[in-house]
């Protein structure tokens, strides 16, 4: 744990190095948009990105800014906002390296990296075509049952979990509610970053009703203060997402071109307002 862990926005993009293997949440469990702003803004390259299970406009915009070397994901989806235009385009080109998979194996190779395991068992993957792009997943006997198959996946062990939260404490616990992957995330990662939307002077262990949703100081290493840092996209019970945001980024994203004045605009913003 460190001992700090509050410190500034860039700051903590900064300690995210190259070639990281970086986890981050799906859009419903808080999305650290204030990070990845910082992030493109830097320049950071060659990460592994890793999605639980899935990712919207977060892994958009690091696929489209170059950020992104190999992308580990059951989908990249805008929803009904429209296509993500720079993933595909990326992944039309070659441009990235793509560890295709499924929801329940995202989670389960998280878990078995929470757990310290080498591996982990997941039947509802035979009969599968992705094995023939996941090298990495074998099918195997059952020790137990000589005859039945089934599948074994490495675990997923980020060097970086990365989401935004609602609220943390100076002593640097953070409180995530029932969003249960959040926490599943940082014990599986070597570190865990989060932004989020206030500091508490309390400290949350002595709220007997905020208890359960906490993720101990332990498992955080770097907590930065950004308020609304989940915007464009929403932080669920708190703000909804920027649907006329969504919608311009989009159609600003059909083009290489569009997408670059669209990403110049996004980061002068941030230059203003960090």
């Amino acid at each position: 744990m460190n001992q700090q862990p509050l410190c500034e926005l860039a700051e903590l993009a900064a300690a995210v190095p190259d070639g990281a293997k970086l986890v981050v949440a799906q859009d419903n469990c808080g999305v650290s948009m204030a990070a990845t702003r910082e992030l493109v803004r830097r320049g950071v390259r060659g990460l592994h990105l890793v999605c639980v299970p899935v990712s919207g406009l977060q892994a958009e915009i690091l696929v489209g800014a170059g950020a992104v070397a190999t992308l580990e994901t059951s989908a990249i989806t805008l929803g009904e906002f429209g296509p993500a235009h720079r993933f595909i385009d990326a992944l039309r080109h070659g441009r990235i390296r793509m560890l295709d998979s499924t929801c329940p194996a995202i989670h389960a190779a998280l878990q078995a990296g929470q757990k310290g395991l080498p591996f982990i068992p997941l039947r509802g993957l035979l009969g599968s075509d992705l094995f023939a792009s996941r090298a990495d997943w074998k099918v195997i006997d059952n020790p137990f049952q000589p005859g039945d198959a089934i599948a074994v996946l490495p675990a997923i062990n980020p060097d970086i979990a990365l989401f935004h939260a609602p609220l943390a404490d100076r002593a640097g616990n953070v409180y995530i509610g029932r969003r249960r992957e959040l926490l599943t995330m940082a014990h599986a990662s070597k570190q865990t970053f989060v932004t989020v939307e206030a500091i508490s002077e309390r400290n949350l262990f002595d709220d007997p009703k905020l208890v359960p949703g906490v993720v101990p100081a332990i498992y955080v290493n770097r907590i930065a203060l950004a308020k609304q840092g989940a915007w464009p996209v929403g932080l669920p019970e708190h703000y909804g997402c920027d649907d006329a945001a969504l919608s311009r980024y989009v159609q600003s994203a059909k083009t290489e071109e569009g997408f670059r004045r669209y990403l110049d605009e996004w980061l002068g913003e941030a230059a203003l307002t960090v």
